[in-house]
């Protein structure tokens, strides 16, 4: 089992950059490939990114790519999303979550532990 901690939303305006990070406990955490989704306020969660296990393999949604980078450290057990060139529309809770799938890419049930998500928003 392990547990997932975010950090690092805020505030910031339209073209602005942010970086959100997530820290899990345990010792198994190279065990895991991490991603990150997204929930705004009336609109269900959606796959945000994905690093495997050990960080050699990404995917990201149509919507971020070439803004978002999402990378890990295994000797820290973090997983962290830069965040570039933000829009008012990505703003939302962003939640780090883990798979012990080898790469679970955008399915939601293939991940089995969560955070408690990072508020993210972004000013016109």
């Amino acid at each position: 089992q392990v547990q997932l901690v975010e950090s690092g939303g805020g505030l910031v305006q339209a073209g602005g950059s942010l970086r959100v990070s997530c820290v899990a406990s345990g010792r198994t955490f190279s065990r895991y490939a991490m991603g990150w989704f997204r929930q705004a306020p009336g609109k269900e969660r959606e796959f945000v990114a994905v690093i495997s296990r050990g960080g050699d393999s990404t995917d990201y949604a149509d919507s971020v790519k070439g803004r978002f980078t999402i990378s890990r450290g295994n000797a820290k057990n973090t997983v962290t999303v830069q965040m570039n060139s933000l829009k008012p529309e990505d703003t939302a809770v962003y939640y780090c979550e883990a798979s012990t799938s080898v790469f679970p890419g955008v399915n939601p049930d293939a991940y089995a532990y969560w955070g408690q998500g990072t508020q993210v928003t972004v000013s016109s």
